[in-house]
């Protein structure tokens, strides 16, 4: 199932997130001694039809509010501001950005722009590609990346439950 992604604010890019078959959000709330106090108020998206957070593998996308200690490049702390970040491979990142995660280093980019796809701060090297604010120049991208990322999140939990059978 594709849902086309459009303009959004946080809480519509949330609900988006939501409509895909399968998700499973993380969000832990503030407050929640369940999960550390920098989680609280994002967002973490697995395929896991079970309602099961997954032992075994990450989510494929995340929306966080704010900056963290080892990452605050994207100045998350401004007013209405959140990062997407989606695991969208090496073929996707290359073909999004005209270089390789590899290659990363050699490139500058501002992770702080807005609807600009750059490369995750910290998760380059694994194929994680970011956007601050998704906006109209990304939503096109974002939209079809996300799709990807669900459907290969969901073919992983296929396998690993064939493989358990």
């Amino acid at each position: 199932m594709n849902v086309t992604l459009e303009h959004m604010t946080l809480e519509e890019l949330i609900a988006h997130l939501d409509s895909l078959p399968g998700i499973l959000n993380l969000a832990p709330a503030p407050g929640d001694p369940a999960y550390p106090e920098i989680a609280w108020g994002d967002n973490f998206f697995y395929y896991a039809p079970d309602g099961k957070v997954p032992t075994t593998t990450q989510p494929f996308a995340t929306i966080i509010t704010k900056d963290y200690p080892d990452d605050s490049g994207s100045n998350l702390n401004r007013p209405n501001t959140f990062r997407l970040n989606i695991h969208v491979g090496t073929a996707a990142f290359t073909a999004q950005l005209g270089y390789s995660p590899r290659e990363s280093a050699t490139h500058s980019t501002d992770p702080s722009a807005v609807d600009t796809l750059f490369p995750h701060p910290i998760y380059t090297s694994t194929g994680w590609l970011s956007v601050v604010n998704p906006g109209p120049r990304t939503a096109s991208a974002v939209n079809d990346l996300l799709n990807a990322a669900h459907a290969r999140a969901r073919s992983r939990y296929g396998r690993r439950a064939d493989y358990r059978k």
